[in-house]
């Protein structure tokens, strides 16, 4: 029975050296912005708009541009900037007749931080 309550003991002095302190769990809201940000980005359409707008000059573009320059209707454009914009990764601005579009650089670095991806990291593809 000695032998026992000394392995029992010797277990007991192993899990304390093995326990760590859990991180704290991410508030709820935080979790719903990124979860949001991410099923914006779900989708390979608005991955190849907001990369087409980000790569445009100061990350703007027109509306009127982006149909033929992504082989897509005008619907669908308006679509998938609604979702984008909905998940604050791009802005809207009425110019005129037309919308023009930005994209929002602070939102996407956010993703990246949470990603453990700096703006210079390796990229997917």
């Amino acid at each position: 029975m000695a032998r026992s309550a000394l392995d029992l003991s010797d277990l007991v002095i192993e899990a304390e050296r093995c326990a760590t302190v859990a991180p704290d769990v991410m508030p709820a809201d935080r979790a719903g912005c990124l979860a949001d940000t991410f099923k914006a980005l779900a989708d390979p359409t608005r991955v190849r708009l907001l990369a087409h707008l980000a790569a445009s000059p100061d990350g703007t573009a027109c509306a009127c541009h982006l149909p033929d320059a992504l082989g897509i209707s005008q619907p669908t454009l308006s679509h998938h900037l609604k979702k984008l914009a909905e998940a604050g990764l791009v802005t809207r601005e009425q110019r005129g007749r037309w919308a023009h579009y930005t994209v929002v650089r602070n939102v996407l670095d956010v993703a990246r931080d949470f990603l453990g991806e700096s703006i210079e990291g390796p990229r997917c593809c």
